[in-house]
């Protein structure tokens, strides 16, 4: 009689310490010699790995955040920065991130799901980084008609516990447009709305690092959806007559 086998289970994608030796030595010898001469280290033990853990993240965030699946090449960000116009010429981030943005917001900025790591921490970010003009204007005069649940999301215990650290980039006074005594005006202040946490880069050396961010990210889903409501654009209503 043949024995019945329990299926093996296959372990979360993590990144083992040559990434993390990778990128420290990158900080040091930020040049495009260094880094085609060790290009097939980068593609091994930093790209490929985390292609599969953005795959696996993406799988999970089909129950709680269905609007922000996208393929792992396109979630991934590209380690090549743009120096075009910029005083600094160092050809490489110094960081290996991830941005789920929601669909129909790829090339804006709308509410979304980050992380990164470099060499000492791993960053998990969640909300609304550098909206442009038209979405903060949006963003503020939904805030402006209904602070308590914005308030509300971004107090929610749980998300303050797994990302306990909000940045606002806020404003000195009050935007023009809206009164300074607004029971909102510290919301309206604000120029992003972002929770986030940092936590020691040999956290991507875990098995359990799939899970340490999937866990934020889905603390975070119900504010990012709250934030992108009033920027997602609505289908017209074709009339006849």
């Amino acid at each position: 009689m043949a024995t019945k086998r329990t299926p093996t289970k296959t372990p979360a994608p993590h990144f083992t310490p040559s990434a993390l030796r990778f990128l420290r030595a990158l900080k040091r010898n930020n040049d495009r010699e260094w880094f085609a001469a060790r290009k097939d280290v980068f593609v091994t033990e930093l790209q490929q790995p985390m292609l599969a853990l953005i795959e696996h993240i993406t799988r999970a965030m089909e129950d709680f955040a269905p609007a922000h699946l996208r393929p792992a090449n396109k979630i991934a960000m590209r380690i090549y920065r743009d120096i075009r116009f910029s005083n600094d010429k160092r050809p490489y981030k110094e960081n290996l991130g991830a941005w789920w943005a929601r669909t129909g917001m790829e090339k804006t900025s709308g509410g979304g799901f980050y992380f990164h790591f470099t060499g000492k921490e791993l960053l998990i970010a969640s909300g609304i980084y550098m909206p442009d003009r038209d979405q903060l204007l949006k963003l503020r005069r939904f805030i402006a008609d209904d602070p308590d649940r914005v308030r509300k999301a971004l107090d929610d215990k749980k998300l303050r516990k797994l990302m306990p650290n909000f940045h606002s980039n806020p404003l000195t006074r009050t935007p023009k447009g809206f009164a300074p005594d607004s029971p909102a005006d510290d919301l309206l202040r604000c120029r992003q709305w972002e929770a986030s946490v940092s936590l020691p880069a040999e956290t991507v050396l875990e098995p359990t690092l799939a899970q340490e961010i999937i866990t934020r990210f889905r603390a975070a889903a119900p504010l990012v959806e709250l934030l992108n409501s009033p920027l997602v654009t609505r289908p017209r209503v074709k009339t006849f007559f």
